[in-house]
């Protein structure tokens, strides 16, 4: 069966509303790890995750950072609105561009009482780490079937955009925790490695490592090693359509170095675990970028993205990870390029071949997401078993939940 006739009904199980962890656990690495491998399930804590992969694996984790994407302005007769960041409009190439911006920058936003905004700008007084303040303010554009076009401008030249938000925004929390951002949300719903700014929600399967266990895992001569996807808020978007032919995946960036394919290149005899499902999706998206370098060694780099069903389309040539990754790193040399930015839209469903990975650690999602689909994809009809021990064995879900290790 193709990915596209899959019904979303299918992939749903009854989360009680009391299995949602609202918060972390103290310690990030004492949270619970489900182990799926040849059927089998068993658990241990993240702490001791070595223990349960080989050495000479591999792990690749998604180091973007979180940003305060939540801009709150008060009108003058009370009223709040809210400005929600998503992405930046096309015209700067990439997150990180338009992250550096100075002065002011074009966003696609969304607007939390937006009836409440009849006309001219919306400004608020930001207070700086040095006490002084500037002034924001937010101009609409355009407005798009679910989201406005944004103008936002500040009177501090030398203050670039992502500076604005660590002054001005609030951490995105999921919807699904039902709760305001709290201080202690600056720093647990980020992952230790957290490097480049971009993503609205966190790689959260990264938020369980900690410095001790990175040293267990080098230890055994697992090694580990970094790629970036901005997290878009697509990642919560619900599956509304009964089949998924009529859901629109979200496109993200990925940012990934010419060095790092290089590693992979060498990896790909042994074990590569992603460590979340941005990385995954990163990981899959550059074989199949591969496989367009290689049957157009001359494609542009405006062509060169995944939409959502291409893989699927693409399925049909079949080359090793080797001769893709191959051809990719050849178009880089082509280019001048030692890094690669572009979008991808891959949707990860069951019937989907897996090319780079062998494994997968991950939180535990909600139903009917994309990302449950993407565990089916690993584990087949297996992970209604894995998400019934779930429940039952009192592990914690979604964000600030516990995980699991799933082993094609």
């Amino acid at each position: 069966m193709h990915p596209k006739e899959l019904s979303i009904i299918d992939f749903t199980y009854e989360l009680p509303d009391e299995r949602i962890a609202r918060y972390p656990l103290a310690e990030r690495d004492q949270s619970k790890l489900l182990i799926y491998r040849n059927g089998q399930i068993s658990e241990t804590i993240y702490a001791e995750l070595a223990a349960h992969i080989p050495a000479n694996s591999l792990l690749v984790f998604n180091n973007t950072k979180v940003v305060e994407a939540r801009l709150l302005f008060e009108k003058p007769n009370g009223g709040r609105i809210e400005i929600f960041c998503l992405e930046p409009h096309e015209q700067y190439g990439d997150i990180t561009t338009a992250m550096l911006q100075k002065g002011k920058v074009w966003w696609k936003c969304l607007v939390g009482g937006a009836k409440k905004w009849k006309e001219g700008a919306l400004i608020s007084q930001i207070e700086k780490y040095d006490s002084s303040e500037i002034t924001l303010t937010a101009r609409k554009i355009e407005q798009y079937a679910d989201a406005y076009l944004i103008e936002l401008s500040w009177d501090d030249a030398d203050m670039s955009f992502a500076e604005l938000l660590h002054a001005a925004g609030v951490i995105p929390l999921p919807p699904y925790l039902n709760r305001a951002a709290e201080e202690s949300d600056q720093e647990r719903y980020q992952t230790i490695y957290a490097k480049h700014d971009g993503s609205v929600a966190a790689p959260t399967a990264g938020l369980h490592f900690t410095n001790s266990l990175f040293a267990k895992l080098t230890q055994k001569n697992i090694r580990h090693s970094f790629v970036t996807l901005h997290v878009g808020a697509g990642t919560f978007k619900p599956v509304k359509s009964a089949t998924m032919q009529d859901h629109e995946m979200h496109a993200e960036f990925i940012d990934v170095s010419a060095a790092f394919i290089e590693q992979l290149l060498q990896e790909t005899a042994g074990p590569v675990i992603a460590v979340g499902t941005t990385s995954l999706r990163t990981l899959e998206s550059l074989y199949w970028l591969g496989v367009k370098t290689k049957l157009d060694p001359l494609i542009s780099a405006e062509a060169l993205t995944i939409t959502q069903w291409e893989p699927y389309e693409l399925a049909q040539y079949n080359f090793s990870a080797a001769e893709a990754l191959t051809a990719l790193l050849d178009w880089l040399q082509q280019n001048q390029a030692d890094r690669l930015i572009t979008k991808t839209q891959i949707i990860i469903a069951p019937g989907y071949t897996f090319r780079i990975i062998k494994g997968l650690i991950t939180n535990f999602h909600q139903p009917q997401s994309t990302l449950l689909l993407l565990v089916a994809a690993i584990t087949g009809d297996n992970w209604k078993k894995i998400y019934q021990y779930a429940l039952d064995h009192q592990f914690r879900f979604l964000s600030y939940g516990d995980g699991s290790l799933l082993w094609l």
